[in-house]
């Protein structure tokens, strides 16, 4: 969701939460990019919009912002670890409902832990050094989210940053 903002500026609203008539795109970089490029916004708009630098970059940016920040909530609340053997033993106890990966990190350590995680999402999109953020560490390779509800919305969220990340993405070294 996008809304024009002062000064007609063209404002991504993650959240759906800004005031003003909303300008809906699919969460995709390819139409992001074509949105901007044929002035669809000021179209829609039925007015001007002025589209500022980057647009895409600075969706994806805020896409994996909210991802962390979902991340993070579960982490203060007690519901999400991080590290090969704790989410292991997360997982032998049944209290995961959400799998999250780096995307950069070696298939190796992931596919051991597919094994015991039979049936329960994962989510590929964001970078060990993304993820260690969230936990004050240099880089995270293994998350698992014990919360169903925050591991559903962080599902949706981490399906949008995807539309804007190509596999290649979410594989970068920082």
């Amino acid at each position: 969701r996008f809304v024009i903002g002062p000064g007609d500026e063209v404002v991504p609203d993650i959240r759906g939460r800004l005031p003003g008539r909303g300008l809906w795109l699919a969460a995709r970089r390819d139409i992001v990019d074509r949105a901007c490029a044929s002035n669809l916004f000021a179209k829609a708009a039925r007015g001007r919009a002025v589209v500022g630098d980057a647009l895409s970059d600075r969706v994806e940016c805020l896409l994996r912002d909210r991802c962390l920040d979902l991340i993070g909530m579960a982490r203060r609340a007690g519901l999400a670890v991080a590290g090969y053997e704790k989410v292991r033993a997360q997982l032998r106890g049944g209290k995961v409902g959400l799998m999250v990966f780096a995307g950069d990190a070696a298939p190796g350590g992931r596919a051991k832990l597919i094994g015991p995680a039979h049936g329960v999402a994962v989510v590929e999109v964001l970078r060990a050094s993304e993820l260690g953020r969230v936990f004050a560490r240099a880089r995270v390779v293994h998350v698992a989210i014990g919360s169903e509800s925050l591991a559903a919305r962080l599902i949706v969220e981490a399906g949008r940053l995807a539309g804007f990340r190509t596999p290649a993405d979410s594989g970068k070294l920082d």
